[in-house]
């Protein structure tokens, strides 16, 4: 699938949560040392400082934290997606990501909804981890 949009560049950091999502997998990293689970991606965990941090998969279930519906594309490339959500999201090992709620009105979207990740191919290389109403992680 092509998209005409800008395609996120993994880093040396990065390229295991990306290669997650090519796969299907919401990776998030694991501090070894105390436990705390943290995204996105760095070298050190920030809870404890410790360089021992590993990739583990996510339940890809969360609760939306916060959003805000777009109605104005930033350039060509959104405009097809109009109106769209931008919402951060609490994944149910702690940490919170920004992405987009998909397959639900913009307007039925709610603080405390329950979503679930959903992957969307944007190209051969790159799949985008998004999120969907409900429970189970369900990935299509």
């Amino acid at each position: 699938m092509s998209i005409n949009k800008i395609l996120p560049k993994p880093t040396h950091e990065s390229e295991p949560y990306w290669r997650g999502c090519h796969n299907h997998e919401l990776l998030i990293q694991q501090c070894n040392n105390c436990g705390v689970f943290q995204f996105y991606p760095r070298s050190i965990c920030t809870s404890c400082m410790s360089e021992n941090v590993e990739w583990v998969q996510s339940s890809g279930k969360g609760k939306v934290v916060t959003y805000t519906i777009v109605y104005r594309a930033p350039n060509k490339a959104f405009e097809a997606d109009l109106p769209y959500v931008i919402a951060l999201i609490k994944l149910d090992e702690g940490p919170t990501m920004m992405s987009n709620i998909v397959h639900c009105e913009p307007k039925k979207v709610k603080i405390g909804m329950e979503v679930k990740v959903f992957f969307e191919d944007w190209s051969e290389e790159i799949t985008i981890a998004k999120f969907m109403p409900g429970k189970t992680t369900n990935i299509i």
